[in-house]
């Protein structure tokens, strides 16, 4: 269990106030002489307040977000008007604060002896553009600051709206409507004849025809292209259920369940399913997976990481998409900047190269990896060397990490480890936004193996993180396990059995995995109970596997596009 909170430092609150604001908010103190604000995705206290006025200013903050006091559509006319603004602050923060009362205990000092005048928002802004006489608030219920909030986007964390709740088809191509089919002769006579300037045998090919067209807004006659071409591409929205053994989805939680192991570590995480083999069915909201950025104290001399020569070579090899190459003297398709070029060359009296084309070659990578390592109990065994197999698989993540980074690839860092089903630990060493810097790399290597191994749920968890956060059309998650999955009531055919439905669900989802067991002993037979038909190898050390590093990572990716074969 890793604590890194600072007395003194007001992100303490952060966890607080998310469960309070409903929704992710980071606590940090404002300018100098500023007051107390929110711009919805940060909470702002008074620089150098204490303790007690900096959680009183938070706790109205964090109550007006969850109760969608500070909506747009509220404080819109807000601007520029401070004083409604601060008659609007004064009657709705001491009504969200009496109706967070009745959810949580709340200190005495935050509430008002008298009863709130109002029952909505809505109600409250029209009581402060009325004439009845308002009270001002205590200085501790800071300010709003409607330009702030009117500008912020919606961030993540934020509550779903009855939109995001209804299932939606959204048209991605609609046909052209009749009105704009029915548009004056002038408009295409116009593009017609500056289309007829370019007809030329050098301009008679499908790809200059598809070229103008673009250019000069035109399009397809109804009838031309290939069957299907013009069909309306939709797209649908996941459900939560479908089916008596479909998988259920992730419920994000916002509280900390009092009572259950793990508790402690702080509100929040995600409840995930778990895959129950012997009754051929999930448990619905079984395991509670908590991601949180690991601070242990690092020091930046231990940051160094062995460097691969052999592994870069050959991870540099993986192309997954297409880079087009201008300028080509033979190719795909024609270049028109080249070919634009060379008639200027020629009637300027100019011979040169007819290097016109464009070639289309799989150079591109669009890859983001999320490396996850086994940081359990289980990892401790020792090779005749005196290192561990966490110790392997610590400086393999390092070096993997290093590589893919300078590479150009999106890259994450996390850890596992679980107590029960109700605390499994995601600590996150480097996120996809972070660079893998000394002190990322020195706190890889302060990480200690503990617990137990829960390992679907670590896998469902760390998939999550990397659908939302990679960014990149091609994703691929990268186990380091000793493949040995134990906890309590997890175990044996029940535990191999999660551990492989989780694989195959991230995979049907578009992620592919790869399992690696580096410095470990256990048994292929083993290995392919637990990681199944995902691609997986072995070895003593990373410098085994780098020679054909590059094979694995396109089998991993090449599988999605073959059909999966849901096992039990």
């Amino acid at each position: 269990m890793i604590d890194g909170s600072d007395p003194n430092n007001p992100d303490r609150f952060r966890f607080l106030a998310t469960y309070v604001a409903g929704r992710s908010v980071e606590i940090a103190e404002a300018s100098a002489g500023q007051p107390a604000h929110t711009d919805g995705h940060f909470i702002f206290v008074s620089a150098g307040g204490s303790a007690d006025e900096q959680r009183r200013e938070m706790m109205v903050q964090a109550a007006l977000l969850g109760a969608g006091s500070l909506d747009p559509r509220l404080t819109r006319g807000l601007r520029a008007r401070p004083v409604l603004s601060r008659r609007y602050l004064a009657i709705e923060g001491r009504r969200v604060l009496a109706e967070l009362a009745r959810q949580i205990p709340v200190d005495a000092a935050l509430l008002n002896d008298r009863p709130p005048s109002t029952a909505t928002a809505d109600e409250s802004l029209l009581v402060a553009k009325s004439r009845a006489t308002v009270a001002d608030p205590p200085d501790w219920f800071g300010v709003i600051k409607p330009a702030r909030l009117t500008t912020a986007p919606a961030g993540p964390g934020g509550k779903a709206t009855n939109k995001d709740l209804q299932l939606q088809f959204d048209p991605i191509d609609l046909p052209e409507s009749e009105e704009d089919d029915a548009d004056d002769d002038g408009g295409k006579s116009r593009q017609s004849k500056i289309l007829k300037l370019f007809e030329s045998p050098l301009f008679n090919n499908q790809s200059m025809s598809d070229y103008f067209r673009k250019m000069f807004g035109g399009s397809r006659s109804p009838g031309e292209g290939a069957a299907g071409s013009e069909m309306t591409v939709r797209s649908t929205r996941r459900v939560q259920e479908s089916g008596p053994n479909a998988r259920p989805l992730p419920t994000r939680i916002h509280f900390t369940d009092g009572g259950k192991p793990g508790a402690a570590v702080g509100v929040g995480g995600t409840l995930f399913p778990e895959w129950d083999v012997f009754n051929d069915r999930y448990k619905r909201d079984w395991c509670r997976v908590i991601d949180f950025p690991l601070t242990v104290a690092a020091d930046v001399s231990d940051a160094g990481v062995a460097h691969d020569d052999v592994l870069r070579r050959r991870l540099a090899r993986v192309g997954l998409g297409p880079k087009v190459l201008r300028g080509r003297a033979d190719g795909d398709d024609l270049d028109i900047e080249a070919l634009i070029d060379l008639f200027v060359d020629l009637q300027s009296g100019y011979s040169a190269p007819e290097h016109v084309y464009l070639e289309r070659r799989k150079l591109a990578r669009n890859l983001g990896v999320l490396i996850l390592i086994d940081a359990s109990g289980s990892a401790v065994d020792a090779d005749s060397d005196g290192l561990m197999v966490h110790d392997h698989q610590r400086r393999a993540a390092a070096t993997l990490a290093v590589t893919l980074e300078e590479l150009g690839d999106r890259v994450a860092v996390y850890a596992f480890r679980s107590q029960g089903r109700h605390a499994v630990h995601l600590p996150a060493i480097k996120t996809f936004d972070q660079s893998f810097g000394a002190v990322g790399r020195a706190r890889l290597n302060r990480l200690e193996p503990a617990s137990y191994t829960r390992l679907g749920a670590g896998i469902r968890g760390a998939g999550e993180v990397l659908k939302r956060e990679a960014g990149t059309p091609n994703r691929l998650l990268l186990v380091l396990s000793d493949g040995f999955p134990y906890d309590d009531g997890y175990e044996g055919k029940y535990a191999e059995a999660d551990a492989r439905k989780a694989l195959e669900e991230l995979r049907m989802e578009g992620v592919a995995c790869l399992c690696l067991s580096i410095g470990a002993v256990t048994p292929a037979d083993s290995l392919e109970r637990v990681f199944g038909a995902a691609s997986h190898a072995s070895a003593a050390t990373l410098a085994e596997l780098s020679p054909r590093m590059d094979e694995l990572f396109m089998s991993s990716l090449r599988e999605l596009a073959a059909p999966i074969r849901l096992r039990g």
